[in-house]
């Protein structure tokens, strides 16, 4: 069932929101070569503790998990699309990281993921990064009362396949609110002028997930978490939450 939100809840989100941001801002900041995944995540676990808020992510476990998450933050790196687990790996020149996190606040969700590289950048990287940017911003202006949902599916998948780029079929944007995964699922690609209607209050997740060789097929790691490309090529992954409302969408999870 799909929950629109009242503006006091928004406003709650907007909070969670800001911790979601600050934390994203904090890790990009401190990443840096010899770095390892677990220095990030407690980076993340600070910022949560600063603000007396609560991991969206830590425990959770949805129903593809063998065991919960063990971490405040996923942090996926080269070909790894999304649901990466901090680990003891050391960030070395070139590495495209893609950092995903969520926080609680007052029992509201936010829920917003980054890319970046460390040290020197390959072009098509950056390029990468770029689109995958492209698409999130399309699929947030599609975002408004009157629209559908396939119409935020259609401009990021737009853009995606414009590119080239391999989109993960099963894994895409999604409801927030008072718990992190809600209804709607909201797809990386879709049909203008289908899906549900946009209406004010509605709160999603849009992140685009592109992989760079070209092709939609992904394999999981043995942790039963990550989702790594079949092809070996590198991905990128960048999210927001926003609220859909009357004077358009509003990103909740930005500074």
């Amino acid at each position: 069932m799909v929950e629109l939100k009242t503006d006091a809840e928004l406003a709650v989100m907007r909070e969670a929101g800001r911790v979601v941001a600050r934390a994203l801002a904090a890790m990009r900041a401190e990443a840096a070569v010899g770095m390892s995944l677990w220095d990030l995540d407690e980076v993340a676990a600070g910022v949560l503790a600063d603000a007396g808020a609560k991991s969206s992510f830590q425990h959770y476990r949805p129903h593809f998990a063998p065991t919960p998450f063990p971490a405040v933050s996923c942090a996926s790196v080269n070909d790894v699309i999304v649901h990466g687990i901090p680990s003891g790996y050391r960030l070395r020149d070139g590495d495209l990281v893609s950092i995903d996190f969520g926080a609680c606040v007052d029992g509201f969700h936010g829920d917003a993921a980054t890319s970046f590289v460390v040290g020197p950048a390959r072009p098509e990287d950056l390029t990468l990064i770029a689109d995958t940017q492209a698409a999130l911003d399309a699929g947030i202006a599609a975002a408004v009362v009157g629209a559908r949902l396939g119409d935020i599916g259609h401009a990021v998948g737009r853009i995606g396949r414009g590119g080239g780029y391999g989109i993960p079929q099963d894994f895409g944007g999604h409801g927030v609110g008072r718990a992190m995964h809600e209804d709607p699922s909201v797809p990386n690609e879709g049909r203008p002028g289908r899906g549900l209607p946009l209406r004010p209050g509605l709160a999603i997740a849009i992140e685009p997930m592109f992989m760079a060789g070209g092709r939609d097929r992904y394999v999981t790691d043995p942790d039963g978490w990550a989702l790594r490309t079949a092809d070996g090529s590198r991905a990128a992954h960048i999210e927001h939450t926003i609220a859909v409302t009357e004077d358009g969408p509003v990103i909740l999870t930005a500074l």
